[in-house]
């Protein structure tokens, strides 16, 4: 538990550098991301927490299937979750940043 919220806190502080935020920004979602509140951080850092005790009480396969309808959830509510954060992150995708910008 305390490795989890150690990386957790280590992201929310990397999240907020320069060098992150400019990569954020590259995407269509982003363009004016200016880093997280102090309050946002505190909530992903909560939200972490309790996925983390779901994880922890739940059979192996709620937690997968729990995961997976999430993020199949946020990608068409919203065009943005995790998977999308991070392929944008690392490897931006063209055809992804526009889908998310409704184009």
């Amino acid at each position: 538990m305390l490795v989890a919220f150690g990386i957790e806190a280590v992201w929310e502080i990397l999240e907020n550098t320069p060098l992150i935020m400019d990569r954020y920004r590259q995407t269509a979602l982003a363009a004016g991301y200016f880093g997280d509140s102090v309050v946002n951080s505190l909530g992903d850092t909560v939200a972490m927490g309790v996925g983390l005790a779901i994880a922890r009480l739940a059979p192996v396969r709620v937690s997968i299937v729990l995961a997976l309808l999430l993020e199949g959830v946020l990608l068409f509510a919203i065009r943005d979750n995790l998977t999308l954060n991070i392929i944008q992150l690392v490897a931006p995708i063209e055809a992804i940043s526009a889908w998310q910008a409704g184009g």
